[in-house]
């Protein structure tokens, strides 16, 4: 089977070279390095969006004044020393439901996140 090309098909159609318009007469050049030269120079490091890790439901929920006036009154630091040991007693609460009733570690781990999201809507992590 043989493919025929005419004028207006596939090989008749380009006649030139590559360098036509950049080699000769050299406007060609000074035009490419102009159009080069408006790109925006492009930085070291793409821009990525900051991930916050702030809780969404800052200041809002029922528990969220109480914890925060408990905050001010005893101080950042025993705060959060106070808030880890009761998240760390938590987390224990829910390892021995999980053995009694014989869940596995991914269970386990979902019912840990659980109690995040509901501690952070309730408030108790503003």
């Amino acid at each position: 089977m043989a493919v025929s090309a005419s004028a207006g098909g596939l090989g008749g159609g380009f006649r030139g070279s590559w360098v036509t318009g950049f080699g000769s007469g050299g406007d060609g050049r000074a035009a490419l390095s102009k159009a080069i030269s408006n790109f925006p120079a492009r930085s070291k490091r793409p821009s990525r969006p900051r991930i916050s890790m702030k809780n969404v439901n800052e200041g809002k929920g029922l528990f969220a004044p109480v914890v925060v006036l408990a905050r001010n009154v005893i101080g950042q630091r025993r705060f959060n020393q106070f808030r880890g040991k009761a998240i760390a007693l938590h987390s224990q609460v829910i390892n021995e439901f999980c053995k009694t009733i014989g869940a596995d570690g991914k269970q386990r781990q979902g019912l840990i996140r659980l109690a995040k999201k509901n501690g952070e809507k309730l408030g108790f992590l503003a």
